[in-house]
């Protein structure tokens, strides 16, 4: 099954027997309340105007627990997230279309959360809402109680030692800005650089200007450079678990499953204790 889906074929499926359930999960990552400047207001976009029917789901709060030792956007609580989707109409019979504003990043970590927890038929909006070229709506839907019961368990998922471990017997992707895994800034979290073996590889890369992503072929080209095939162990990490659910997408896109570390380099670097390579050099 595909996982992700163009807007002229969600028109298709909208208006057809079973369509699918529309999350919008628009999001982005902010430093401006640093500098004074309002956050990213996600719900107040979705108010603006959404595709018609369908309902925001909050990053921050629906998709992930609270900051803390296991990262800025840890694994949420399975019954919390399961009770947010079931809000949001999901059900396992029926398929789900989720989109973000167009980086997809947000709208990959609700991906990789359903899949993870057990939900057979998921897509992301490629391209996002700037791919929409119908009407949008301003109407908050109140969608019928869905059944969906999150059955965490599916493979996926690393932690900081599986992370560690996969740089060394196999692939380990950081999702990351160049600069950030070279260690030469870090705006968010207390240390720069990357994991020990882990390979550099921006998901910034996997999309087209107009942040849809690059054709199948093109990035089974690009993981197998970065060493990332569909016959060998390949994992995914980034900042705190939401730009590299986006590059598990691309990877299932070309092909290749992969494993995230939802933990990422903000659950990485707050222990002391771990080892932090520097520069280009993946050691």
């Amino acid at each position: 099954m595909n996982a992700i889906i163009s807007a002229s074929a969600l028109v298709d499926e909208l208006a057809g027997a079973n369509p699918p359930v529309l999350l919008d999960v628009r999001w982005q990552l902010s430093t401006a309340k640093a500098a004074g400047a309002p956050p990213f207001d996600g719900r107040a976009e979705y108010a603006a105007g959404h595709l018609p029917g369908a309902v925001y789901v909050d990053l921050d709060r629906e998709l992930a627990s609270a900051p803390g030792a296991n990262g800025r956007h840890p694994l949420p609580d399975v019954a919390e997230f399961g009770a947010a989707m079931r809000r949001a109409g999901v059900s396992q019979g029926r398929p789900v279309v989720v989109y973000d504003g167009g980086q997809g990043w947000a709208a990959a970590r609700a991906w990789w959360l359903l899949r993870w927890t057990g939900h057979p038929n998921v897509r992301v909006l490629d391209g996002g809402l700037p791919s929409w070229e119908a009407p949008l709506s301003t109407d908050v839907p109140t969608p019928e109680e869905g059944d969906f019961t999150p059955v965490p368990g599916a493979p996926g998922l690393l932690d900081a030692d599986g992370a560690a471990a996969l740089a060394r017997s196999g692939v380990l992707l950081d999702a990351r800005a160049g600069e950030r895994y070279r260690g030469e800034v870090e705006p968010i979290d207390p240390v720069g650089g990357h994991i020990p073996g882990a390979v550099s590889a921006p998901t910034t890369d996997n999309v087209a200007p107009d942040g849809r992503f690059l054709p199948a072929e093109e990035l089974r080209a690009r993981f197998k450079s970065l060493g990332a095939t569909e016959n060998g162990a390949v994992g995914v990490y980034c900042g705190s678990g939401v730009s590299g659910a986006h590059e598990v997408l691309a990877l299932a896109v070309a092909g290749i499953p992969a494993e995230l570390y939802v933990g990422s380099w903000s659950e990485w670097s707050s222990d002391p204790a771990r080892p932090v390579a520097v520069g280009p050099d993946p050691q």
